[in-house]
């Protein structure tokens, strides 16, 4: 590798805190600038709002597979005036308040804020995002955000009941559902201030990634980690306004009487009729071209950190870097016009419906050719079965299993029929739970080591992905069955209709899978902390990896390097034989002997 020494940034690294005054604490770890602390900050948060995301899922699991009984343990204690169970007011709070915390809390900053923060910069060989402190403000701004929707669980009716989407009028009428007075406000501010955070942080990854790469380090020799995060920093950058714009909108329309969401004269349980003159399907629009892309926001990083973990344990390079990188950015870019096949409903026009049923099926092209590049890389490979790999395979398959199932979805005649089933619920978490969560999973196993400096035990990781992989196919598999029939989602009862009483048993198991799923997350939470502590120290490098994360100390110190990396070669250099090793750092010059280089015979 290069060996061109640097002093490091100053001296306090991870390991500096001992003797440091209250003052130089708050500003290294609480207000810090340093993209690791922050992207740190950005995992412990997102990880602890997954539990609470998982909980409230089990209380919706719960309804479904046992309504109307008490919820052992904690059910008298949450619902005395209920005698134990789950009101139905209630139930409308949990699918909402589930939803917007994996989605909003969860799943976009874990993976932009937490892994983009971190790996951006060491992944292009930075000492640090090219403004720091837009940086932590992108990370502190996420605190208004945990305080408003903290506060709505605690405000009468305790939780925002209008669904994760927010459609008017049910979300903007003031009396119009349980859970549409305070809460619901306090909702809206929560994912307002959670778009501005994430605005932050875009401006910020995409002036890195263009400006500060290191030398040699041309765009088609990033990794697709740092593809996959730029892509999605453009995509918040030019999606997320207008989601933020809509945000303000229907606040103003609940708090100031401004009418961009109601139709003029609007009375709903009695209430005074609304100062309307608007349109509640304009919300829709407005909504789901931000929420479409998200979609891929929540995937695409996924993809990236999946490719270079996959190339990593096959021992060889991706197959087809530049299709990948072209097909991340087609799924982009494709992502922009398909967002109205979420409103194949609405009364949309057939021949524009037409437009969006055959954009939203050109999205599978990209997709398949990723998912080729990923079975090409594996096949003929030398496959490392480590923790990080299985996460990673798993991903593929299951990817592959919610994709095919999105194509239902975007044929209109389909959509139709299973619009508001329980097939809809099963693509989404197959998409987001088995392929994205199993990606983060992967992925906080495969970069542990670089930032604690330990390892995470590989036994407790091999038991943990066996019984999530179990457990998650356990309860979402069944909702394909479920939709396909017709059971409705967002019902606390739906067994008042006889059609669907002999559903319960299939419901019941989906739930102690459920309830299995999330215990399983124990054996993760003990290994993830213990291992910060009493892990097996590792070097810079413990898998033997190419990009130059794996070039610097592990953990890094302030500045990241300890050298001026200097970049000859893209990441996915294994099995050269311009070298000994099965591995070829970026950063190691090739050899001297212009005999010993490797010659491609196709020059």
């Amino acid at each position: 590798m290069s060996t061109t020494a640097i002093q490091p940034h100053g001296s306090h690294g991870h390991s500096g805190s001992h003797g440091m005054g209250v003052g130089e604490f708050v500003r290294t770890y609480v207000f810090s600038l340093d993209h690791k602390i922050i992207g740190l900050q950005f995992l412990f948060s997102t990880l602890l709002w997954f539990l609470v995301g998982g909980l409230l899922a089990l209380g919706i699991r719960w309804q479904l597979a046992y309504p109307w009984h008490d919820m052992p343990v904690i059910g008298r204690m949450l619902f005395s005036a209920e005698g134990g169970q789950i009101s139905p007011e209630f139930y409308t709070t949990l699918f909402t308040m589930h939803a917007t915390v994996m989605i909003f809390f969860v799943i976009i900053p874990i993976l932009a804020g937490a892994f983009g923060n971190y790996l951006i910069p060491l992944m292009i060989g930075a000492d640090d995002m090219a403004f720091p402190t837009l940086n932590m403000l992108s990370y502190w701004f996420m605190w208004p955000a945990f305080f408003f929707i903290g506060m709505s669980f605690l405000w009468p009716p305790y939780g925002a009941g209008g669904g994760w989407t927010s459609y008017p009028p049910l979300s903007v009428v003031w009396d119009a559902a349980p859970g549409s007075h305070w809460p619901q406000t306090l909702w809206l501010l929560g994912v307002t201030c959670v778009g501005i955070s994430s605005m932050l942080g875009s401006v910020n990854y995409m002036t890195t990634i263009i400006q500060m790469r290191a030398p040699g380090l041309t765009m088609f020799r990033l990794p697709l980690t740092i593809w996959a995060m730029f892509i999605t920093a453009i995509l918040q950058a030019f999606a997320l306004p207008v989601l933020t714009a809509a945000g303000f909108m229907q606040l103003t329309d609940r708090t100031l009487g401004t009418g961009f969401f109601l139709p003029e004269g609007l009375v709903v349980n009695n209430s005074l009729p609304a100062t309307g003159g608007g349109q509640p399907i304009l919300w829709q629009h407005l909504f789901w071209f931000y929420s479409h892309p998200a979609v891929y926001i929540m995937i695409l990083p996924a993809m990236g950190m999946v490719s270079d973990i996959i190339a990593c344990f096959a021992r060889k390079p991706i197959f087809g870097y530049k299709p990948m990188v072209y097909s991340i950015s087609g799924i982009a870019g494709l992502g922009f016009i398909v967002w109205g096949h979420h409103m194949f409903v609405s009364g949309m026009n057939p021949f524009l419906g037409m437009t969006f049923m055959v954009s939203t099926m050109m999205i599978a092209l990209p997709s398949a050719v990723k998912v080729f590049n990923w079975l090409g890389t594996i096949w003929g490979g030398k496959i490392q079965f480590t923790t990080p790999m299985l996460f990673a395979l798993s991903f593929v398959s299951m990817f592959i299993i919610g994709g095919l199932s999105g194509i239902f979805m975007a044929a209109t005649p389909v959509d139709i029929f299973i619009h508001d089933t329980y097939f809809i619920v099963a693509h989404f978490h197959y998409v987001l739970f088995a392929g994205t969560a199993m990606a983060v999973f992967g992925s906080i196993y495969f970069w542990f080591p670089k930032m604690f400096g330990r390892m995470m035990d590989e036994s407790l990781g091999k038991v943990h992905f066996f019984l999530t992989f179990l457990f998650l196919n356990g309860t979402f598999f069944t909702m394909h069955i479920l939709g396909a029939v017709g059971f409705p989602r967002r019902l606390a009862d739906p067994y008042d209709y006889e059609t669907f009483r002999h559903l319960l048993p299939m419901n019941q198991f989906m739930t102690w899978c459920a309830i299995g799923m999330v215990a399983t997350q124990v054996i993760f939470a003990f290994n993830f902390i213990r291992s910060i502590f009493f892990g097996q120290i590792v070097g810079r490098n413990p898998w033997g990896a190419n990009s130059l994360e794996w070039m610097a100390p592990s953990p890094p110190g302030h500045g990241n390097f300890d050298f001026q990396p200097i970049v000859y070669r893209g990441p996915y250099e294994y099995g050269s034989p311009e070298v000994d090793t099965d591995f070829y750092p970026q950063t190691q010059p090739p050899p001297a002997d212009p005999a010993k280089r490797y010659k491609d015979p196709h020059h």
